[in-house]
């Protein structure tokens, strides 16, 4: 029933929804999603506020102002995904899609201060009670509330999937978590009813620490992105093996992915191909790689080009190498080994990416890895470049 529900809803107020992709779609989607939690929570608020007030519930007037935060919530979601929408400018090239991570942020404070409040009023209320006149209403409109939210929690799930929406997938988890909280405070209206016992405070206390729990969850979610969190493992992978399936790619390294709001990805890596293949035919397959991501994958990729030196003396020595430092630390990963003939000695030079958080100092690595090389022979002289991995790579 709840699917049918929003399947009728996207197909009513979504022109073309089934092209994702489009920017104008997905902002639709986002539009249906913020009115449908605007309305709803509306009505939740207005029938549990005034159930509240007529009984002197603290608990139903705290799930109704949470109702609230929900309504406000829904409202500054739905600016956020106006905003975002809007295309690059002047002032900022790369779009507005952070935006939707900033409103989600104001959602996140928002439902951390009405925790904040709702936890004095109920703890005042368990200090000094007063009589709780609970009536037919007061369940009638916590059993609704508990009804539509739970279906609340699917739609946003299912919307949230489709175009790939942080924002509406916290929503459907507070939702569902909504549909607990109020569930409980049902449970505590009955068990009040039939055992005479006062816990009207104290849900009111239950439900504001499940807000202010939420509200602290929320701000970390929407500060992740904002900040520059590190893009999930299985998208790296990907990234990586699409450009290594292409002819004449030998390695890449150095992903880096920026993030300015969803669907909107910058990226840059370093491949590695053969010094001896045309330069013009490796600048050829860097941009066909480059055209296949922006064009399919909606990434806007930049490519460094490495020239290796492929001959078999060349490949014995990086596999040694390889191995030396990967004695020190199986973690580390060695790319651009270059040989370069001093007049006394031969240089290495390389380069070693550590993983994030490494244990050992730069100065070091790096000294444990020239001894490692070198193995005291001062015709060998090793220059190492430590750099810091930007994405969790694959093993």
């Amino acid at each position: 029933m709840g699917g049918n529900m929003t399947e009728l809803l996207i197909r009513w107020f979504i022109k073309n929804h089934d092209r994702i992709g489009d920017a104008s779609v997905r902002t639709a989607y986002g539009s249906l999603a913020g009115w449908v939690g605007i309305v709803c929570n509306l009505l939740l608020v207005a029938g549990k506020l005034a159930v509240g007030f007529f009984s002197g519930s603290v608990a139903i007037i705290a799930d109704g102002l949470n109702n609230l935060s929900d309504a406000a919530s829904s409202i500054v979601a739905l600016a956020g995904f106006k905003v975002a929408a809007r295309k690059a400018d002047r002032e900022h090239p790369f779009g507005h899609g952070r935006y939707e991570y900033m409103s989600g942020l104001v959602v996140a404070v928002m439902v951390l201060l009405i925790g904040i409040e709702l936890g004095k009023s109920s703890f005042k209320k368990i200090i000094l009670p007063t009589p709780v006149a609970f009536g037919l209403w007061g369940y009638i409109v916590l059993l609704a509330s508990v009804l539509l939210k739970t279906w609340m929690a699917a739609f946003n799930r299912s919307v949230g999937e489709r175009i790939n929406s942080l924002t509406l997938q916290a929503t459907s988890v507070d939702s569902r978590n909504d549909a607990l909280t109020t569930s409980a405070v049902l449970l505590a209206m009955v068990i009040s009813h039939f055992f005479h016992i006062n816990l009207d405070g104290w849900m009111g206390l239950g439900v504001a620490g499940f807000i202010i729990y939420g509200g602290i969850g929320l701000i970390k979610e929407t500060l992740n992105p904002l900040l520059g969190e590190a893009p999930p493992p299985e998208f790296v992978e990907y990234i990586s093996k699409k450009i290594a399936a292409y002819e004449g790619i030998l390695g890449t390294h150095d992903l880096i992915v920026h993030d300015y709001g969803p669907e909107r990805r910058f990226a840059s890596a370093h491949v590695e191909m053969s010094s001896g293949l045309d330069a013009m035919i490796s600048h050829d397959i860097i941009d066909k790689i480059q055209r296949d991501f922006l064009e399919n994958d909606n990434i806007h990729l930049i490519i460094h080009y490495d020239p290796i030196v492929t001959d078999k003396q060349t490949g014995c020595i990086r596999a040694w190498v390889e191995q030396q430092v990967k004695a020190i630390d199986e973690r580390l990963n060695v790319h651009d080994l270059r040989l370069v003939q001093g007049r006394h000695h031969m240089n290495y030079i390389f380069d070693v990416v550590v993983p994030p958080e490494f244990e050992i100092a730069e100065a070091e690595l790096r000294k444990r890895i020239q001894e490692a090389i070198q193995q005291g022979d001062a015709s060998i002289h090793v220059i190492v470049n430590i750099d810091s991995a930007f994405v969790d790579t694959p093993m």
